[in-house]
């Protein structure tokens, strides 16, 4: 896999992020987003995601085991890496809880992810101390929304979680 997997968003692309992190976008985008993007990635055969393309972050389809129904859940998830790491902000779009996801990864760390039709097994843990703050400005740097989605969801910490390649 590739040393860094993200490039910068374009002045376009950062239009659109600052368009999709208004709290009403928000509201309408956050049920329908994984579904838009699941379809893009089974008609471009895992090499595209209709939300990574668009707005220029890093798209990754991750399947985790679910932390109740310990069946496999698969969605779509922005990431941001560091030689063969990858971040995962927990931020929800800013809503009152941690997304499902993050409990799957928690409950059981092994996954797949793929990313430009490669798969590849990862092990998640939750970021903590420099890590955390390494991981959470890179994630602000690309996109401003997640600094805003702390203040909405100020009454909770928003984890990341590292992806660690299975050697």
């Amino acid at each position: 896999m590739e040393k860094n997997l993200q490039t910068r968003p374009n002045l376009f692309q950062r239009g659109l992020l600052y368009f999709f992190m208004q709290k009403p976008v928000t509201a309408i985008i956050t049920p329908i987003l994984h579904r838009v993007d699941g379809f893009f990635w089974k008609i471009s055969r895992g090499r595209l995601f209709f939300s990574g393309a668009l707005v220029g972050m890093p798209a990754f389809q991750i399947t985790s085991i679910g932390a109740k129904s310990k069946q496999p859940r698969t969605l779509v998830l922005y990431g941001f890496s560091e030689n063969e790491k990858i971040a995962l902000i927990a931020s929800n779009f800013g809503q009152a809880h941690n997304p499902s996801w993050y409990y799957n990864l928690k409950a059981n760390p092994k996954c797949q992810v793929q990313w430009k039709g490669e798969s590849h097994e990862y092990i998640a843990r939750e970021a903590e101390g420099g890590e955390y703050e390494k991981f959470w400005n890179m994630a602000v740097s690309y996109y401003q929304g997640y600094a805003l989605y702390k203040i909405r969801a100020s009454h909770r910490h928003i984890p990341v979680m590292v992806l660690e390649p299975v050697k």
